[in-house]
């Protein structure tokens, strides 16, 4: 069997195994800056209804508590208009105040129906595109899921898996959400994630 064949299925394991895990939730109600979130670069998050709306930017607001290595990051995202744009950002080092340290440091698991190839949603955005789109009508909530062990990253959206990507970059760092701009009115809430034992 060779190494690349063996690391493959070990990942799959590790991922069949954990999978049971109890998710950790990451927000569930209230200003997620006041529990353990930031923002970087303009913009804001707002609580509306039962999750949280990406307003300005472009910003990133950030999980700054710990940094994750292997996990299952779980969210439900919905969108106003089929066209509003942004993204979960998984495995970029600690940003300050400048968003593009995880655009470019990180990967980018796009929220958009409607940019194309390797920018619509389940892509990781300018690397490589989703096998398809299986979203939701505008209006209705929309689950991501993404599995990332070692640099193996499973990417599902309503429960079909959309993306199978092999990464270079680091292997450890934070999670995050972006907003866009002022016209890109994208929702999020039920954010949780499930870490992975190596």
């Amino acid at each position: 069997m060779s190494r690349t064949l063996f690391a493959s299925l070990g990942a799959l394991v590790a991922s069949t195994l954990f999978s049971c895990s109890t998710p950790t939730p990451l927000w569930e109600s209230g200003n997620p800056l006041d529990h353990g979130w930031a923002m970087a670069g303009p913009g804001a998050f707002v609580v509306e209804g039962d999750g949280i709306k990406a307003t300005g930017g472009m910003g990133l607001l950030w999980y700054t508590k710990k940094d994750f290595a292997d996990f299952t990051l779980e969210l439900q995202w919905m969108v106003e208009d089929a066209e509003d744009n942004a993204g979960v950002f998984v495995r970029f080092p600690n940003p300050g105040n400048d968003p593009w340290v995880a655009v470019n440091q990180g990967y980018e698991l796009q929220i958009c129906d409607t940019t194309g190839d390797k920018h619509n949603t389940g892509s990781v955005y300018s690397f490589q595109g989703p096998t398809h789109i299986p979203t939701k009508p505008v209006g209705e909530w929309n689950d991501y899921s993404i599995t990332v062990i070692g640099q193996d990253y499973t990417i599902k959206v309503n429960g079909e898996v959309v993306n199978r990507f092999v990464g270079e970059r680091t292997e450890r760092g934070y999670i995050g959400l972006q907003n866009h701009d002022d016209i890109d009115a994208v929702h999020f809430r039920n954010i949780r994630i499930t870490e992975h034992a190596k």
